[in-house]
């Protein structure tokens, strides 16, 4: 192999990455596992994880942990992105969902998988071009850009794909700082949009 070839070889390989995408919860969590190579965007896998059926918040949140522990080790994601609803008037469901959240970083940062966190509205606007999009949009326009076919039931996971792409288009943000906006009233739209994420 020519010294050129092999240069070119280096450069492709290091445009390769895989990012694991999680949207949280304690009732229904979802994920998704994105391939980067170049410009091209290949889906994985993507998945919900279904906690309501465990009796305990601690059991739930064990299930939840041990989970994304499988994701990282089967895939070894280069970088996980999680959503971040950061603040709302439901101190209960924002501790509980905080918790969820705390459980996933856990994971990542046990295995040294650098994280990256979004608000809700910067990944729609960074997948659709429409901060309020609804989850059938986003679902719609995720297939689109991955170029498959998705189930149109798992919205938790098609949301997760989603949090994983808008990583990837903002792939100069910092990975040890949060990315999330201060917008007023995300947390509100969070729970409004997703009532039986939270137990």
């Amino acid at each position: 192999m020519s010294e050129s070839a092999n240069k070119t070889n280096v450069a492709a390989s290091s445009t390769e990455k895989i990012i694991l995408g999680v949207d949280p919860g304690t009732q229904v969590a979802g994920y998704g596992v994105v391939l980067i190579r170049g410009n091209e965007m290949t889906m994985l896998q993507y998945g919900v994880i279904k906690l309501s059926k465990y009796t305990t918040y601690q059991l739930k949140l064990q299930k939840l942990h041990e989970t994304i522990i499988r994701l990282i080790d089967e895939y070894a994601p280069d970088e996980m992105a999680i959503e971040d609803p950061f603040f709302g008037k439901n101190v209960q469901a924002m501790l509980k969902l905080g918790r969820a959240q705390g459980v996933v970083m856990a994971a990542a940062l046990s295995r040294n998988i650098p994280i990256v966190e979004y608000a809700p509205r910067r990944i729609k606007q960074s997948v659709t071009g429409n901060g309020n999009a609804s989850k059938e949009q986003v679902a719609q326009m995720v297939a689109t850009l991955l170029q498959t076919r998705l189930e149109p039931e798992f919205f938790d996971a098609t949301d997760a794909l989603a949090i994983a792409l808008c990583h990837h288009f903002h792939a100069n943000a910092l990975p040890t700082r949060s990315t999330k906006q201060t917008r007023k009233g995300g947390w509100g739209a969070f729970v409004s949009e997703n009532p039986n994420r939270i137990s």
